[in-house]
């Protein structure tokens, strides 16, 4: 059933001024909020770009070259901006995007995310290196629909084991990264020599007996509570290291030790004849997604290889730089598709008006990454409570103001596009 925030008629929006945040009226406002409240580490990691960034603010600035063509004189009295996405009725088109080690920003992590978008009706993606445990998420979520964000490892029973929670959990679909064969080049990262503190753990991974090796410790070590002064030999467990893959010259070698983003998470080896197939086969009856096209080709590619939907994406800016912006590739990849699939965008959204831009273009739906981690930084499920509502009151009055009242009839000729010299031209 939708929300009852699905369908408002325009007078009750004054109204709802009252449940505003005074301090905090925009995503903008938000994110400088968040900055007061991460320490710079968490900081840097959340909201880097790959080298210089250029991809990352482009993202952003994309939705600046385009202009709303507004309708007027039709009967917006009551706005419906519902819609169905994995089998259950979203109260706006966009989404909260897996994002990982979300307990950085808030001890509730995850958790706090999970809960605002049950009470909001808006679906929640959930990162394979998330902070807390992909079970957990979804019992926050109740009947609110999870999707897992994957990334396919070369050793396949660590995915496998994590494809069979997610389904056994209740989650709807896989959306394999698919933009990841090397880890774009993070500088503050490098620099801030980033690591989880540890106090937390990538909790879908934790707790493996496999993870640790049983040592003898060296003879010698003093030990002031020993009578000799000396300890006798005796068996300690210690973390084993964690390998990245390499390729030896004839043959490649995959990581090893306990699982961790930087070693495991990039896989050179995928491929569409290869992983596709086998990943529909043991995700099923899952939908899998591919996350990271960004081109008409690979979206044929997609289309060709049955996947169920395609999220155009560029990781956020963080992986190519110098890569088109989302809204940009966005275009080409709806008219290679031709509705054949669903298309989803993620990347740069920032207030409302970027999510009615983006289903001008085509997209089906939207996913929004960083506002949600600078709501958690800000008040943890309050916070994210709120990135929420501020992008769906703007969703539902860009509609109103444009004169459309239903998802569905959104379309380019609501947009036009500034070139450089400052004109418009319809699209």
């Amino acid at each position: 059933m939708p929300n009852t925030a699905d369908r408002k008629p325009a007078s009750m929006q004054a109204s709802e001024a009252t449940n505003y945040d005074l301090n905090c009226l925009t995503i903008a406002e938000l994110e400088k909020l968040a900055r007061e409240r991460m320490d710079k580490q968490t900081r840097d990691y959340y909201n880097e770009g790959a080298d210089d960034g250029s991809t990352l603010k482009e993202n952003q600035s994309a939705y600046g070259k385009y202009r709303i063509r507004p309708r007027v004189l039709r009967d917006v009295s009551v706005i419906d901006t519902s819609v169905n996405i994995f089998g259950q009725r979203n109260s706006s088109p966009f989404g909260i995007a897996p994002t990982a080690m979300q307990r950085l920003a808030h001890d509730d992590g995850e958790l706090a995310t999970a809960r605002a978008c049950r009470k909001a009706g808006i679906v929640m993606g959930l990162s394979s290196f998330a902070t807390s445990t992909l079970e957990d998420v979804k019992e926050e979520s109740g009947e609110n629909a999870n999707v897992l964000q994957l990334y396919l490892f070369e050793e396949k029973n660590h995915s496998i084991k994590l494809i069979e929670r997610a389904k056994k959990a209740g989650y709807k679909a896989v959306l394999l990264t698919v933009d990841t064969p090397y880890l774009g080049r993070r500088n503050l990262e490098i620099r801030n020599q980033f690591k989880l503190p540890s106090h937390l753990k990538i909790a879908n991974f934790a707790g493996n007996p496999d993870d640790e090796e049983e040592i003898e410790q060296e003879k010698g070590e003093i030990d002031a509570e020993h009578p000799m002064g000396h300890s006798p030999p005796q068996k300690i467990r210690k973390r084993r290291n964690s390998n990245a893959g390499w390729h030896d010259g004839e043959k490649r070698v995959a990581p090893t030790g306990p699982i961790t983003f930087h070693t495991h998470a990039p896989n050179p080896t995928l491929s569409w004849e290869e992983s596709i197939p086998w990943l529909k086969e043991v995700a099923a009856p899952m939908e899998v997604w591919v996350k990271g096209v960004a081109t008409g080709e690979d979206a044929l590619l997609a289309i060709h290889h049955n996947v169920d939907g395609i999220v155009v994406s560029n990781h956020g800016g963080r992986q190519l730089n110098g890569a088109l912006a989302t809204l940009d590739a966005l275009p080409e990849v709806v008219e290679a598709v031709g509705g054949r699939v669903p298309v989803h965008v993620d990347g740069g959204v920032r207030h409302g008006t970027d999510i009615f831009k983006a289903l001008a273009l085509g997209a089906d739906f939207v996913w929004v990454g960083r506002p949600a981690l600078w709501g958690l930084a800000y008040k943890g499920e309050e916070g994210v409570a709120l990135c929420l509502r501020l992008l769906s009151d703007e969703f539902r009055l860009c509609m109103s103001l444009a004169g459309v009242t239903r998802v569905k009839d959104i379309g380019k000729e609501y947009l036009v596009k500034l070139n450089r010299d400052g004109f418009v031209s319809r699209l």
